[in-house]
């Protein structure tokens, strides 16, 4: 899936420039993005849009060509979610 695929680009960013934070909150990501069934990839969708917040944002830490693929994956994943329910 290529949100699990642009997820594990952007852990390994945090990965390179240690920011343990997003480190931790990106890890479980990527496998949930591609292991998860209907209702649980929903919410795997949710958390990582979380991870865009106004007051905390991995925006504001990691580079933009890794954050925006996510962002833009993740936004698309509930409007195809739904054309499959």
């Amino acid at each position: 899936m290529i949100a699990a695929r642009h997820a594990d680009r952007l852990l390994a960013s945090a990965q390179e420039r240690g920011a343990a934070r997003w480190v931790t909150f990106l890890e479980p990501l990527p496998d949930r993005l591609r292991d998860e069934d209907l209702p649980g990839l929903r919410a795997a969708a949710v958390r990582a849009r979380a991870a865009y917040g106004p007051k905390d944002s991995v925006l504001d830490v990691l580079p933009n060509d890794g954050t925006e693929p996510v962002l833009e994956a993740i936004d698309r994943l509930p409007r195809e979610i739904n054309r499959r329910s």
